[in-house]
């Protein structure tokens, strides 16, 4: 019998990394831990990752940026890593893992010592943008504005007990600077060469998101319309069983596809104002997170995606 892949999580008490942890039950891996009481020790870590095939980062950034480094010092011992932080999603070395980004992702993914996951936020408008920017439809310098929507469990520990033990704020804007972390990230791997305008939102639901993207058709190559962009997005996806392109609906709830580890795609078009609106559906912890992983972490490790 094929000794099954070792998997090391380290961070797997967090949300991301127990999300990760659950849904690894439909892979035929093995999950090694740490003790809790050594979770933080540089040693113990370092020792779960020369056991481990693959190890998996669950960390905040700088965190992160300690794990790999720690990883480093095995020399030709590393472990293949995969890597949920923002630390490395613009970095050189390091493999995008969505695998959707383009026909050849996946198998970049499949080969790559080092894949980040991708955020959230950009999972959404990534999928959105880069097919109609790598068609020629939308140029690389078209002035996108997105606009999204998140439950709080994206927000970490101390968002997630503000809305679940003093109920929150129902709905609130952020990140009004215009300096948010998944910009670069969605500036690079969408294609575009002028930077995003974003502003995100959290509201009082726990899972769930929505990323829309408004569009001048008139400003778009082709004097398109709204059914070329659909058409343009089902092409793009067509086969794909993450990544759904369906038709435009009156109104979208941001919670419907929680708990579930795929995407929907739609355009929300008017032919008289000539005019559309583009959204992406999915789950922050899903499609956003450790739904992802799981898709690259098969992917890595040659395994049949669950």
């Amino acid at each position: 019998m094929t000794q099954q892949p070792v998997i090391f999580i380290d961070g797997e008490a967090g949300t991301t990394g127990l999300g990760i942890r659950d849904r690894l039950s439909a892979l035929p891996v093995r999950i090694h831990s740490v003790d809790p009481a050594h979770r933080k020790d540089p040693t113990a870590r370092k020792d779960a990752m020369a056991e481990a095939d693959l190890v998996v980062l669950c960390l905040p950034d700088d965190a992160s940026r300690e794990a790999v480094t720690i990883a480093e010092t095995l020399g030709q011992n590393a472990p293949r890593l995969l890597d949920a932080s923002t630390a490395f999603r613009t970095a050189p070395g390091w493999v995008y893992g969505f695998p959707e980004l383009s026909p050849a992702q996946s198998e970049a993914i499949q080969g790559a010592p080092r894949v980040s996951n991708p955020g959230c936020y950009p999972t959404g408008a990534i999928a959105m943008l880069r097919p109609l920017i790598d068609a020629g439809i939308m140029e690389p310098h078209y002035p996108v504005c997105i606009n999204a929507v998140s439950g709080y469990s994206g927000g970490g520990r101390a968002m997630i007990e503000a809305h679940t033990r003093e109920g929150g704020p129902a709905f609130e804007l952020y990140g009004l600077g215009l300096e948010h972390k998944h910009v670069p990230e969605i500036h690079l791997h969408a294609g575009l060469t002028r930077r995003p305008v974003f502003v995100p939102s959290v509201g009082h639901f726990a899972q769930g998101m929505i990323v829309s993207i408004p569009l001048h058709l008139d400003d778009l190559n082709g004097g398109v319309t709204g059914d070329d962009l659909h058409t343009a997005l089902a092409g793009r996806y067509a086969g794909q069983d993450r990544v759904h392109v369906l038709a435009a609906e009156p109104k979208l709830s941001a919670e419907a596809l929680a708990g579930r580890d795929t995407m929907e795609l739609r355009v929300h078009g008017n032919p008289h104002s000539r005019q559309a609106v583009l959204t992406a559906r999915l789950d922050n912890l899903g499609k956003g997170a450790s739904g992802a992983a799981l898709q690259n972490i098969a992917l890595m490790l040659g395994l049949p995606q669950a």
